[in-house]
């Protein structure tokens, strides 16, 4: 188990130094000469010649990475070219925001999706069965920020059960946070209980078919112990297919945070690629990367844990 988990660590690591590294430069590459945007277009040669030296965009790009990296590695990642404030302290602001967020909607999705999926898969072809196929297709075709609109019509401006936009502090309020929360979460995960619970689902119809169970049975056992066995051999897809959800949120994000006007993470990604401010999309991707791997090196863990066979791998 040691070594399983050096070398998912070390993987986790090598992810996020190739995808800062080719983030860095497809920024730079991108953009291009950011000055003519933060200045705006009536600013001379001079001006601009001024503030690219300020920014320190006139030395070579491998020369800008390692002053980044160097700095990054130490959870400082720069001043804003837009708000000239430090970037660690905006995203240390708004992390909370997007992790309620994102962490609501996937325990909204595990919990759905596990009860979902166990009962679509005992019985396949039932009600539940055909509703849950026909969920997926209709929320696969649906565009998320029209969900989102209709989610605000319905329980905020007419029934006003939630607020229609803005975010509540739980220090501030625990219920008001919670009241904030709810429609977003809610949103980002229909798709993902859907997905969650198709795969369960499928694992469960796939494993209850094998040798093994109708063995188990054979012998006896009980059938709460067959359905665990059963469970513990099904659950490693729907696991997967939550962690990359949990990923998958992390980007939906920016839609849900526009949409109910929450300042999060998702929302100020927006606003720095508009004008093309690359330190804080820099340090937004930093942190991104961070969640993946950390998310991910605790899936492979959970993984390993529930199939010895993962370890071996």
């Amino acid at each position: 188990m040691l070594k399983f988990t050096v070398r998912r660590l070390l993987s986790g690591l090598v992810l996020l130094v190739v995808v800062t590294c080719g983030s860095f430069f497809l920024a730079h590459l991108a953009v291009g000469d950011p000055t003519a945007g933060l200045l705006g277009n009536n600013a001379t040669p001079a001006q601009q010649a001024a503030l690219r030296q300020q920014l320190g965009l006139d030395r070579p790009l491998p020369v800008q990475f390692w002053d980044w990296a160097s700095h990054a590695v130490r959870g400082d990642f720069g001043t804003s070219w837009r708000s000239f404030q430090p970037i660690s302290e905006q995203i240390a602001l708004r992390v909370p925001v997007t992790l309620s967020v994102v962490l609501a909607a996937t325990f909204l999705a595990a919990a759905l999706g596990l009860v979902i999926g166990l009962v679509a898969g005992q019985r396949p072809g039932g009600l539940l069965d055909r509703c849950l196929k026909l969920a997926s297709v209709v929320l696969f075709a649906l565009p998320g920020f029209w969900v989102s609109l209709v989610l605000v019509l319905w329980f905020a401006v007419q029934l006003r059960w939630f607020p229609a936009v803005g975010y509540v502090s739980p220090d501030e309020s625990v219920l008001g946070w919670l009241r904030s929360i709810t429609l977003p979460a809610v949103s980002l995960s229909l798709t993902a209980i859907v997905l969650v619970a198709e795969q369960l689902r499928n694992g469960l119809l796939e494993v209850g078919g094998q040798d093994f169970v109708r063995t188990l049975r054979a012998r006896g056992l009980p059938e709460r112990r067959v359905a665990l066995h059963v469970l513990r051999n099904a659950s490693p897809a729907a696991l997967t297919v939550l962690a990359l959800m949990f990923v998958g949120l992390l980007g939906g994000a920016v839609v849900v945070e526009v949409v109910f006007n929450l300042p999060g993470i998702g929302s100020l990604t927006q606003s720095a690629s508009q004008i093309g401010d690359i330190p804080t999309l820099l340090g937004l991707t930093a942190v991104t990367v961070v969640f993946v791997v950390v998310v991910n090196f605790l899936l492979d863990l959970v993984l390993g844990w529930v199939n010895p066979k993962v370890r071996e791998k």
